[in-house]
């Protein structure tokens, strides 16, 4: 698989808990911030979907995370 590299600036505080996480972890600190990125990425396209198709659940009387927990539980 190819990857690429990213650069990106890290404040001291965010770098030192990064830092503190991988010795943890016994992870990477790349290993870290490509699951971090990829669990933000997917926050973001269920928060997209989520805009997409709450017109069609308030129509159908979901208007609240409850309404749907009750029909489906």
């Amino acid at each position: 698989m190819k990857t690429s590299a990213l650069t990106i600036r890290l404040d001291p505080e965010l770098e030192e808990q990064l830092d503190r996480l991988a010795a943890r972890s016994g992870r990477s600190r790349s290993e870290i911030v490509r699951e971090a990125l990829r669990r933000q990425l997917a926050v973001a396209q269920f928060e997209e979907i989520r805009k997409r198709v709450m017109p069609f659940a308030e129509a159908a009387g979901y208007l609240t995370d409850e309404d749907v927990f009750r029909d489906v539980s």
